[in-house]
């Protein structure tokens, strides 16, 4: 039995399973109606990744920012964003978060602090930058957090990121997911140190590597890098090592992972070591199989909303545009 007191309250603790189970269930029903081609456009899965998310986002306020990336729907979910106007953009639906203009890789929610989803590796850091300089200038406490993969982490625009950030001393924290592949390129390959929290020290920050499918981990390191963020102390790198459990993409042949590594992954799957320390600490499973239902219910729902929602109309392609 792990010692360890819980760094969450009771109703906390259920909420971030919910807020897992949540994003578990809407991929694997995307999964599904993707693959049977019901659901048009692209999809890249957040399956596995889910303690990363809601670990990071159980530490934000609604008046945080976040800047996402192409894998982004966990992000979403975690951060507030309401699964009907989720659904009904991958649809293409006028009742999408962003009308049906936006798609998977470009949900935004500027209501809930979710800036958006981005198909450009690494373009989401700067976005968070001048979110946490116009919070810095009006002092009122918020954060940004930009989110990358260990692909992106190459990338000259998060280096500039992070080079602007430590400069100006943003109140910002950078977190990259690293799910072990850029694509199909391992990034034991692609990147040239041990990690890529290693680069932080060049920009005079903190940089931390966390467990990702340990929920507690990933909330605890948020959680210092948020009130360093807050008090003022400047910005952090947090390397979280996730693992998707799909591929890249719909449709991925995973033909790049090694023997028995999809396995491995299905053995430490973060919800499931979750649901362990919940029951183990005295949570009923009759509970958390409550949540889990739940869940699937408000997906279901979303997307029996998604069909019927009307198609945005010819004239709507000239709103929410620039003159």
């Amino acid at each position: 039995m792990n010692n360890t007191p819980l760094p969450l309250m009771k109703d906390e603790l259920l909420q971030a399973y919910r807020m897992m189970k949540t994003i578990r269930e809407f991929e694997e029903r995307v999964h599904v109606e993707f693959a049977t081609g019901d659901l048009p456009g692209f999809v890249h899965l957040y399956a596995g990744e889910e303690a990363s998310g809601v670990g990071i986002m159980m530490n934000l306020r609604q008046d945080d920012h976040i800047s996402s990336t192409h894998r982004g729907h966990g992000h979403c979910i975690a951060k507030g964003v309401e699964v009907k106007g989720m659904v009904a953009e991958l649809y293409g639906r006028s009742s999408g978060t962003c009308h049906g203009k936006g798609g998977s890789m470009h949900i935004a929610d500027l209501d809930k602090g979710m800036m958006g989803a981005n198909g450009i590796l690494g373009a989401g850091a700067p976005l968070a930058c001048g979110a946490a300089l116009a919070s810095k200038y009006k002092n009122d406490g918020s954060v940004g957090v930009s989110f990358l993969g260990d692909g992106a982490s190459n990338a000259g625009n998060f280096l500039e990121s992070l080079n602007l950030a430590a400069v100006w001393d943003l109140p910002i924290i950078f977190v990259v997911e690293n799910n072990g592949y850029a694509e199909a390129t391992s990034s034991k390959y692609s990147v040239a140190c041990d990690d890529a929290a290693d680069r932080a020290s060049a920009f005079n920050m903190p940089g931390v590597v966390v467990d990702g499918h340990d929920f507690f981990a990933v909330y605890e390191a948020a959680g210092e890098a948020v009130e360093r963020a807050r008090s003022g102390k400047g910005p952090s790198l947090i390397e979280i090592e996730a693992a998707r459990l799909e591929g890249h993409f719909m449709g991925d042949a995973e033909a790049y992972r090694p023997e028995g590594e999809k396995d491995r992954l299905i053995a430490s799957d973060p919800i499931l070591k979750y649901r362990e320390r919940l029951i183990t600490e005295g949570e009923s499973a009759e509970t958390l199989d409550n949540l889990t239902q739940e869940a699937k219910a408000r997906i279901d729902a979303a997307f029996a909303h998604a069909r019927q929602s009307p198609a945005p109309s010819p004239q709507d392609a000239f709103t929410k545009i620039f003159a």
